[in-house]
């Protein structure tokens, strides 16, 4: 596959611990780069990585628990020409787990907002979440 770039984003509010919101993050992604920025309301977590390396625990953690067709579902839901993008419970990423979520209001505290760019998005889906039945 071509050349894979995920970039996360997740607010640290005023009552997040920085690290409890760095590892949530590294529990789903296998990070290279890690900068932390203030933000309107506490700062903000960019992480980056690449290749399937970058994505070898989300792919894990999909087969773990058993929710591949969900996620075929929304990653297909946030599926652009050239990009993926979803959202995660950062609480469920911090316990270790994977429950998918809106922009906002559902995550209480905030969601992790991922963005997947590569030359065919389709096929990293393919590979991430087949079809299981």
């Amino acid at each position: 596959m071509d050349e894979i770039k995920i970039r996360v984003r997740a607010e640290i509010n005023l009552t997040e611990d920085l690290e409890k919101v760095k590892r949530a993050v590294e529990n789903v992604f296998s990070m290279a780069e890690v900068e932390v920025k203030t933000s309107q309301k506490g700062s903000l977590l960019i992480a980056k990585t690449r290749g399937m390396e970058g994505l070898s625990k989300l792919y894990n953690l999909l087969r773990r628990e058993r929710i591949r067709d969900a996620t075929r579902r929304v990653l297909f839901k946030g599926l652009g020409e050239s990009s993926i993008t979803f959202y995660l419970n950062k609480q469920v990423a911090y316990a270790g787990h994977i429950s998918f979520c809106q922009p906002v209001a559902e995550s209480p505290l905030g969601p992790i907002k991922v963005q997947i760019t590569c030359d065919k998005p389709k096929e990293l889906i393919e590979w991430l979440a087949p079809r299981t039945s």
